[in-house]
C-alpha cells in the first residue's frame, strides 16, 4: 500500500457512499459498451481492496506497480471494498464492491436483512455495468478461492461469481493472478467458488496446493500455472543491524467456517498463548515489536500491550512496505497471518509460522523452513520457546537460505507479469 504515484489515465476519486448507507454506482465514462480506443487497454481491479486487509493491499499494489511500468497506456479502474482508501491512495477510480455498505456487517432486524437482500440484487446489475467497461479484469493475489477462515457464500464468494459470469457474458477476461484456493467443505460455498474459478479466463495460484484444490473441486486446473505470491514483487528493504528485538505478528483468530460455535474459545486460546510468549521473552530481557495484519487485529495487540510491560512495542505500519522495512530492523519473527510471515521472509528474517492453513506451511516449506511451523489453534508457549530457541541458533545459514530463496522467487514472479502480459494481448 506505500505506492502513492498516480498513473497515466487516472480518473476522478470515488466520494464515498451514497446517502443512506448504500453505495451507488456512478458511470465516469462514456461507451460503457465500448472497447477501448486504439492503444488504450481498460483494466479493472477487483477485490476485497482498501477494506483493512494489508495482504490484500499490498497485492493490488504489485499488480499496480507492474502496470504502471509495463502497461502505462492502461487506464485503470477498481471495483473493490475500500473504494476511497483505494482512490486517495493509489490514484485509481474506485466504485464499491457492494451496493449496501453494511454487506459484511451481520445483519440484524428486518430493514437491515430486507437491505442487504435487495443489495444482492442490485450488485448483479452493477457489477455487470463495471464489468462490460472493462477489457481485462484482474483479480490480484489474495486468497479469493479459499475458506479457511469464517466466510459466507453469499458474501464476497457471491461478488466474485457475479464477476466471472459478467465477464464471460460481455467478452472481459478476467484474470485471478497468483491466487490462494483450498478445498471447501461447505456445499453452498464451494459450488459458488467453483464455478466461479471455472468462469474465469485465466488463472494462476500462489503455491501447488492451491491448484492441487481446485482440481480436487472439479476445475480443470491442466493450463493454470504456479507461481509466487504478487507480494514477492515488491521491493526488499534494506538489511538492518542486530537490535535484540523480536517481531511477532498476531491476529484476532477464531477459527475457520466449521468452528464458528468454538470461535471465542479458539480465540481465547490463541491470544493466551501468543500472549504467553511475549511475556517469555520480556522475562529474558528481550524487545517484543508487535505486528499486525489487518485492522480487526488490533485488539490483540492493544491486549499483549496492556499486560506485557514496556519492552513491547507495537507497529503502526498502514502497509506491507512498512511492515517488511519495520521487520528489516528486528533479529527474527513469529507470525501467524500469511502476509506477515512472507514479509518476514522477503526481509530475510528468521521466521517461524504459528499458522491457521496449509498455505502457511507450503510457504514456509518453500523458503527452506518448513521445521518451523506450528500450529494457531493449539499454542503451546514452551514449545514455541524451544523452537525459537532453535531458529536462533541457526540465523545466519537461514539467512543465506533466505536470499537465495527471495531472488528465486522475484524471477519466477517475472513470468507471471509475462503471463499476463500475454492475456492483455489477447484483450486489445
Amino acid at each position: 500500500m506505500a505506492d502513492r504515484a498516480g498513473a497515466a489515465g487516472v480518473g476522478r476519486a470515488h466520494r464515498g457512499p451514497a446517502a443512506g448507507g448504500v453505495h451507488g454506482i456512478r458511470h465516469r465514462r462514456r461507451g460503457a459498451g465500448a472497447r477501448g480506443e486504439s492503444g488504450v487497454i481498460r483494466v479493472g481491479l477487483f477485490g476485497l481492496l482498501g477494506s483493512g486487509n494489508l495482504g490484500n493491499d499490498g497485492s493490488l499494489e504489485s499488480v499496480l506497480r507492474f502496470l504502471r511500468a509495463e502497461h502505462p497506456e492502461a487506464r485503470l479502474t477498481a471495483f473493490c471494498g475500500g473504494p476511497d482508501i483505494v482512490s486517495s491512495r493509489y490514484g485509481i477510480d474506485a466504485t464499491a464492491l457492494n451496493w449496501y455498505a453494511g454487506e459484511y456487517r451481520t445483519a440484524s432486524g428486518v430493514r437491515a436483512v430486507a437491505l442487504k437482500g435487495l443489495g444482492k440484487l442490485v450488485d448483479v446489475w452493477r457489477t455487470a455495468a463495471w464489468v462490460r467497461r472493462q477489457d481485462i479484469v484482474i483479480v490480484p493475489g489474495m486468497g479469493v478461492l479459499e475458506a479457511t477462515l469464517p466466510l459466507r457464500p453469499w458474501g464476497f464468494p457471491y461478488s466474485l461469481l457475479l464477476l466471472t459470469l459478467a465477464g464471460r457474458l460481455f467478452g472481459t477476461k478476467v484474470a485471478l493472478v497468483s491466487v490462494g484456493a483450498n478445498v471447501i467443505e461447505h456445499r453452498a460455498t464451494r459450488t459458488i467458488v467453483k464455478s466461479a474459478g471455472r468462469l474465469a479466463a485465466y488463472r494462476s495460484y500462489r503455491d501447488a496446493g492451491s491448484r492441487e484444490s481446485m482440481r480436487e473441486m472439479g476445475v480443470d486446473t491442466s493450463r493454470d500455472e504456479v507461481y509466487p505470491d504478487l507480494v514477492f514483487a515488491l521491493p526488499a528493504p534494506p538489511p538492518g543491524h542486530s537490535t535484540g528485538v523480536v517481531g511477532v505478528g498476531v491476529m484476532a483468530f477464531r477459527g475457520g467456517n466449521d468452528e464458528r460455535e468454538r470461535a471465542e474459545q479458539i480465540y481465547r486460546s490463541y491470544v493466551d498463548g501468543m500472549k504467553g510468549f511475549v511475556h517469555r521473552l520480556v522475562e529474558q530481557g528481550r524487545p517484543v515489536r508487535l505486528f499486525s495484519g489487518d485492522q480487526v487485529d488490533s485488539p490483540v495487540v492493544d491486549e499483549i500491550l496492556a499486560e506485557c510491560g514496556p519492552l513491547v512495542s507495537a507497529s503502526s505500519a498502514s502497509s506491507l512496505d512498512a511492515i517488511m522495512r519495520e521487520m528489516a530492523a528486528v533479529d527474527s519473527v513469529v507470525a501467524t497471518r500469511y502476509h506477515n510471515v512472507l514479509c518476514a521472509l522477503k526481509a530475510g528474517k528468521p521466521t517461524i509460522s504459528v499458522g491457521y492453513a496449509a498455505k502457511n506451511e507450503e510457504l514456509m516449506a518453500g523458503m527452506g523452513l518448513g521445521e518451523y511451523c506450528l500450529p494457531a489453534r493449539s499454542v503451546d508457549v514452551d514449545e514455541l520457546i524451544e523452537r525459537f530457541i532453535a531458529l536462533e541458533r541457526r540465523s545466519d545459514g537461514i539467512s543465506t537460505t533466505l536470499a537465495e530463496c527471495n531472488a528465486a522467487a522475484g524471477q519466477r514472479i517475472k513470468h507471471q507479469f509475462a503471463a499476463l502480459t500475454a492475456v492483455f494481448e489477447k484483450s486489445r
